[in-house]
């Protein structure tokens, strides 16, 4: 998360770092008595359900056959019967039948699983409900759990050989970012406390392990903290008013509408606006950061600037990096939605009933929403980092606050000036053979 400069800021004046100290301290100590206070001491347990045995096995063969006709549905009419029909030998790697070769169905329907010769798959234990005796086995799904190892492993190796220490850094911020999700956040939530607040106070604990952890202990890092809980706390509040000012119950989509089903206590409004808040948290700190370096790095390029040149060179910078964000932040929803636009675009009613449903609606809240703390965050994080840097040394960069000497030009003498210009420059011709052609036999190597 955020981006990667290597650069070391110039030192900062002991009384700047004081006053960073004395800010971003007691913010850290606040959002953990806030965690302490939201952390969720009785979080319901996952209920204890009937499923069936799951087992681990590997297709050995698939034999398809043409379906039997299903005379209870009219012909021409699609139907599960329509296949694929067949059956699949499966040998058993766990369970009580590990080793022996079990047949089963072809898996059909919506969803449903196409295997192949060497396939790994999960099998389910079904147990005919007359006679516990007799069960059966059917596929479930694929195994997963190989492909998904070798992934992380490519994935932390990418990150390690191009990053180095910083990218141990960043695999240890995100795993530190998933363990507070798994074990604060969710659980919060879960347990009925305030979806916004531990939304709020969650993403505030991950910027600070993040950032500190990945990009050091310093001024410029501590900058990109402060830029990133204002714009967090703000981008909350628009998504507040956003939200109510559209009448956003929650029930956008069919999780949500299942949770409630479980969960009828879980604050399903307040979950949404948590949703908003997790899912700027990863782009805000990206913008930070870099807002935070750029001026980091134009106060290398040129200690002369004014803290006002500063700002406005910064932020140039920001509005083209604000460009592109926007445009992803508007694909990532869209593509995190897909199938329900792709619904929607065969949705007969008027495009205005379409646009102001309560499923597109939550769609354009959330983009909109976290555009607007992203836009916010620039200028916060550029004028916060100018002020940091110039601090201690006046707005025009020097340590007094004066102006920079001038260092005058070198007089030169007009009449040596013109004598320069007006004579003819001389060059050193090779002797000539009676042709006017240089002697073809003399190299011209040392010339070149």
């Amino acid at each position: 998360m955020g981006a990667d400069h290597t650069r070391s800021a110039p030192p900062t004046p002991p009384g700047v770092r004081r006053i960073l100290v004395v800010t971003v301290v007691p913010l850290f100590l606040a959002t953990l008595v806030a965690a302490i206070v939201l952390w969720p001491r009785d979080a319901p347990r996952p209920e204890a359900t009937d499923d069936a045995p799951r087992y681990h096995g590997t297709v050995t063969r698939v034999v398809s056959e043409p379906c039997p006709p299903n005379p209870v549905v009219p012909e021409g009419t699609p139907s599960a019967a329509d296949g694929p029909c067949g059956t699949v030998t499966v040998r058993v790697q766990t369970g009580p039948d590990a080793g022996q070769e079990v047949q089963t169905p072809v898996p059909a329907g919506p969803g449903a699983p196409r295997v192949e010769v060497d396939d790994d798959v999960i099998l389910v234990s079904l147990i005919d409900p007359e006679d516990p005796s007799i069960s059966s086995y059917n596929i479930a799904e694929h195994q997963r759990g190989k492909p998904l190892i070798w992934l992380a492993v490519l994935f932390a190796a990418a990150i390690v050989a191009f990053g180095r220490l910083r990218g141990l850094a960043a695999l240890g911020g995100l795993t530190a970012s998933f363990a507070i999700l798994l074990t604060f956040v969710l659980p919060g939530i879960s347990a009925g406390q305030p979806p916004l607040a531990v939304a709020i106070v969650g993403a505030s604990l991950i910027m600070f392990v993040v950032l500190y952890l990945t990009h050091g202990i310093s001024a410029q890092t501590s900058v990109a903290v402060l830029g990133t809980l204002a714009s967090l706390v703000l981008t909350g509040l628009l998504g507040l008013a956003a939200t109510g000012a559209t009448h956003l119950t929650g029930f956008g989509s069919e999780d949500a509408t299942t949770l409630s089903m479980f969960r009828a206590d879980v604050d399903l409004h307040g979950l949404l606006l948590a949703g908003i808040i997790i899912g700027s948290l990863g782009v805000l700190d990206d913008v930070t950061v870099t807002q935070a370096a750029a001026v980091n790095e134009l106060r290398h390029a040129n200690p002369n600037f004014s803290r006002r040149e500063l700002y406005r060179s910064a932020t140039r910078v920001g509005r083209a990096h604000i460009a592109s964000v926007v445009n992803t932040i508007v694909l990532a929803y869209a593509g995190a939605s897909l199938p329900l636009l792709l619904l929607l675009t065969a949705d007969s009613r008027a495009l205005g009933q379409i646009l102001t449903s309560e499923f597109l609606t939550t769609e354009i809240v959330r983009s909109v929403v976290a555009t607007l703390g992203l836009i916010a965050a620039v200028p916060l994080t550029t004028a916060l980092a100018a002020l940091v840097s110039t601090a201690g040394r006046g707005d025009t960069g020097t340590p007094t606050g004066e102006p920079a000497p001038v260092v005058p030009r070198p007089a030169t003498d007009r009449a040596e000036a013109l004598r320069a210009l007006s004579t003819p420059p001389t060059r050193t011709t090779s002797p000539a053979t009676h042709s006017g052609w240089p002697d073809p036999d003399r190299s011209t190597d040392p010339t070149w």
